[in-house]
C-alpha cells in the first residue's frame, strides 16, 4: 500500500454511517450507495457488498498500517500546535446523497473527538480547529448557519460534560468575535470555558468560531492602541507602540505557540484566514479528505509529512 502520495492514495468514497459516525458491518451492509429515492438494482447491490467486503477484508492491514505510521511519527518530536481547518462536511453529504444537513454537521462535530484522542496519543500540547469564520456567518443561508452553530453548540456542551476532557484536563477555549453568536452558543462556550479553566497541564483546544484572520489582526491592533490611549499617551506615541510583539499580546490565542502545522482538508489549496498572523512558518498540509471522513492513518500521515520537512524559520 503506497503511502508516497497523501492526495491521492487515500480514497474518499466512505459514506456509510452509523450513529457514531464510523463504518460499521451493519451499515455499511444497509447503505449502499445507490441514487435517493430508489432501491439498488441487482447489479448494484451486488457491486454494493463486494466493495463492502473488500473494506472489511483490508481492515486488518489499514490497521497494521496504522501501527506502523505511528512508530515512525513517535520516533520524532511531534508538533506544539496542530491547526485545522475542518472542510468538507457539505461536499461529503454530496458524495453520500445526504439531505439532513444537522447529521453531517453533527457527525463533523463529533470528529473532533478522534482528534483529541489522536493527538493525546501523540503528545501535541495543542489545536486549534476552525469550525465557521466571520465569512460564513456573513454569506451563507440562514438555515445552514444554524445548522453549523447547533452543532458547535452542543459540542461544546458535550465537552463540559465529557469526563474524558477532564481526566485528560483538556482545556477549552473559543477564539473569534463570539459578540456575533446566539446567546446560546455564547453560554454553552462559557461554561466549556469555566468548566476547563484550571487545566494548565493538558491539552489546549481552541475552537475558532464566528473567527477570521485579518479580523483578528484588526482587533489585537485596536486592542494595543486602546492600551496605549488608556496609559494618557498621545495618538503619535501610540502609534510608535505597535510592534509585532504588541501584536502578538492581543491576538485571540495569545499566550499559545504559533502553530508548527496546519491541515486543510476537502481539497482546496488555501488558508482562506486562518491563524494569518500565527502562520508565517508553519507547515501546510492539504488532503482531498472531506473532514468527516478524516481517519487516524490520514493524521498520522499528515505529522510524518511534518516530520520529515527542513523547516528554515527564514534561515
Amino acid at each position: 500500500m503506497s503511502d508516497q502520495h497523501p492526495r491521492t492514495a487515500v480514497s474518499n468514497s466512505r459514506c456509510n454511517l452509523d450513529h457514531s459516525g464510523t463504518s460499521t458491518r451493519a451499515s455499511a451492509f444497509e447503505r449502499l450507495s445507490t441514487p435517493a429515492g430508489r432501491p439498488a438494482r441487482d447489479g448494484e447491490a451486488h457491486r454494493g457488498v463486494g466493495n463492502v467486503l473488500s473494506r472489511l477484508l483490508l481492515l486488518p492491514l489499514y490497521r497494521l498500517y496504522e501501527i506502523r505510521l505511528r512508530s515512525q511519527v513517535c520516533a520524532q518530536p511531534a508538533p506544539r500546535h496542530v491547526g485545522i481547518i475542518l472542510d468538507g462536511n457539505r461536499r461529503y453529504a454530496r458524495k453520500c446523497g445526504a439531505t439532513d444537513l444537522h447529521q453531517i454537521y453533527a457527525l463533523g462535530a463529533r470528529k473532533l473527538d478522534d482528534v483529541l484522542e489522536w493527538c493525546g496519543e501523540l503528545n501535541i500540547p495543542a489545536v486549534t480547529l476552525w469550525a465557521i469564520s466571520t465569512d460564513n456567518l456573513n454569506r451563507r443561508s440562514a438555515a445552514e448557519v444554524s445548522t453549523i452553530l447547533a452543532a458547535v453548540e452542543a459540542k461544546v456542551a458535550a465537552l463540559a460534560r465529557d469526563p474524558r476532557i477532564h481526566q485528560r484536563r483538556v482545556r477549552v477555549k473559543a477564539a473569534g468575535r463570539l459578540e456575533m453568536l446566539p446567546a446560546s452558543t455564547v453560554a454553552a462556550i462559557r461554561a466549556a470555558e469555566e468548566a476547563t479553566a484550571g487545566y494548565n497541564d493538558g491539552l489546549a483546544l481552541t475552537i475558532a468560531v464566528a473567527y477570521g484572520g485579518h479580523d483578528e489582526i484588526i482587533d489585537a491592533v485596536r486592542a494595543s492602541l486602546r492600551e496605549a490611549a488608556d496609559e494618557g499617551k498621545a495618538l503619535s506615541d501610540a502609534i510608535e507602540t505597535i510592534t509585532p510583539a504588541s501584536i502578538a499580546r492581543h491576538l485571540y490565542m495569545a499566550g499559545l505557540p504559533d502553530p508548527d502545522l496546519i491541515i486543510r482538508t476537502s481539497g482546496e489549496n488555501r488558508l482562506s484566514g486562518f491563524l494569518l498572523w500565527q502562520s508565517a512558518y508553519s507547515e501546510l498540509y492539504f488532503t482531498d479528505i472531506n473532514w468527516p471522513a478524516f481517519r487516524k492513518i490520514d493524521f498520522l500521515r499528515t505529522v510524518r509529512a511534518f516530520q520529515q520537512r527542513q523547516r528554515r524559520f527564514g534561515g
